[in-house]
């Protein structure tokens, strides 16, 4: 959650904050009603428990007459001091509630607005001209087929809509992607994890994924778990109720889990192929470190993953993502988008966000530094999306036969394998 403090001396940059977002500022009032009346509450507590104790301390050493007098009082008290304390709790929680649904303050920088109200940053490489090499581009689709690669048809059958079987050269492009990522990211000092798949609902909602994106969550009828949609919720609970030395941060993680997403509202969207599923592998790049060293965090992740796109040799663009588009912890988020050819458009590979100390605050994670505490910062950054990268690997490097060349860092992975043939 933002910090109190933000709220209590500062609420016009929270309201400015909501604007950004396309959010009403109303919740800004709630919030500083639902904390003055916290307060109150806590005040009025501790003033009866307070005289509670003074007058625990003046029975032993009243007078017959007046010992019964305080006795009553007492008994009176205990009742008063029961419910000045049910009415703190009721107040703290209401407080509670109303702040957590406040996003993080999207960062200066981040462009106002929608999803359609990003801004380009950069283009790196050139799309295909296929149509200069004298063929039309397969979508991966058919490619996935041609090459014994990805069987959506027995997807569907076995699992439903939106599933798949990733076969033959498909599974081992899988393998190559995900050793890849998890060499280059050993390579740049990050410990290599992987991740559980399910987790409490604490790690859920302290990671923001309870809130606006609730509805995309699948959870375990019957049981407090959830499959998470990224690594990132496990790994930002994997130090809760932890104080990290100042001295060992930052702290770099690069997780592999399989993600699950109901993909919620999605209804007619990209029905066609992998690139919007329920299920896929993913190796995401999480951070700790400290507030001030996040800004500077946030570009070099954005960088291993732009190392890491430019080794898979493909055309894409980085995105400045709206504030309207941000999840509700980040304040500021990268995309980087491959050209999809038979889309004829740019496509999210990657990203990256800052969540500066709002899930930190949530999970109750802080830093020690000179004898001090304070809340930590957390990043995460997608390192590789199987399904996506897939896709934009077959439709990128095929050929006019069906054949897909593939790139160069891909090879020793592949068993030394530069071309994907038709089976």
């Amino acid at each position: 959650m933002i910090d109190p403090r933000i709220l209590r001396d500062e609420p016009d940059r929270v309201r400015a904050a909501q604007a950004k977002r396309g959010l009403s500022g109303d919740v800004v009032d709630r919030a500083l009603a639902a904390d003055a009346a916290r307060r109150a509450a806590i005040a009025s507590f501790e003033a009866k428990r307070a005289e509670q104790k003074a007058l625990g301390a003046k029975i032993p050493k009243a007078d017959p007459a007046e010992k019964q007098e305080l006795l009553a009082r007492t008994k009176t008290l205990a009742a008063e001091v029961k419910e000045a304390e049910a009415a703190r709790g009721a107040a703290d929680e209401e407080w509670t509630d109303v702040i957590k649904t406040i996003p993080n303050l999207a960062a200066d920088e981040a462009p106002a607005g929608g999803e359609d109200d990003y801004t380009v940053i950069e283009h790196i490489g050139t799309p295909r001209d296929f149509a200069a090499e004298g063929f039309e581009p397969r979508d991966h689709v058919e490619l996935g087929q041609l090459l014994g690669a990805i069987d959506i048809e027995r997807g569907a059958k076995v699992s439903g809509s939106r599933f798949y079987f990733l076969t033959g050269v498909g599974a081992q492009l899988e393998f190559a992607l995900v050793n890849l990522a998890l060499d280059q990211a050993r390579g740049a000092g990050f410990t290599q994890v992987i991740a559980p798949a399910l987790v409490r609902p604490r790690a859920m909602e302290g990671t923001g994924f309870l809130g606006q994106a609730a509805d995309d969550v699948y959870r375990i009828d019957g049981e407090d778990l959830y499959l998470v949609g990224t690594s990132e919720v496990a790994m930002a609970a994997y130090h809760s109720d932890e104080i990290l030395e100042a001295a060992t941060l930052p702290r770099r993680y690069a997780a592999f889990s399989p993600c699950f997403r109901k993909e919620a509202g999605s209804h007619g969207k990209d029905t066609r192929g992998i690139i919007r599923v329920h299920w896929f592998d993913k190796v995401e790049m999480f951070v700790y470190t400290t507030l001030e060293e996040s800004y500077a965090e946030h570009q070099r992740l954005l960088a291993w993953e732009k190392e890491f796109l430019d080794k898979l040799e493909l055309a894409y663009r980085v995105i400045d993502t709206a504030a309207g588009d941000l999840g509700l912890s980040a304040i500021r988020k990268f995309d980087c988008e491959a050209w999809i050819p038979t889309q004829g458009r740019y496509r999210e590979l990657t990203s990256t966000s800052n969540c500066t100390d709002f899930q930190a605050r949530r999970l109750d994670i802080r830093v020690r530094e000179d004898g001090q505490t304070r809340p930590i910062a957390t990043l995460n950054g997608t390192l590789t999306a199987i399904p996506r990268a897939i896709v934009a690997i077959l439709e990128t490097h095929q050929q006019a036969d069906g054949s897909v060349r593939v790139p160069e860092a891909l090879r020793p992975y592949l068993g030394g394998l530069d071309v994907l043939k038709p089976v």
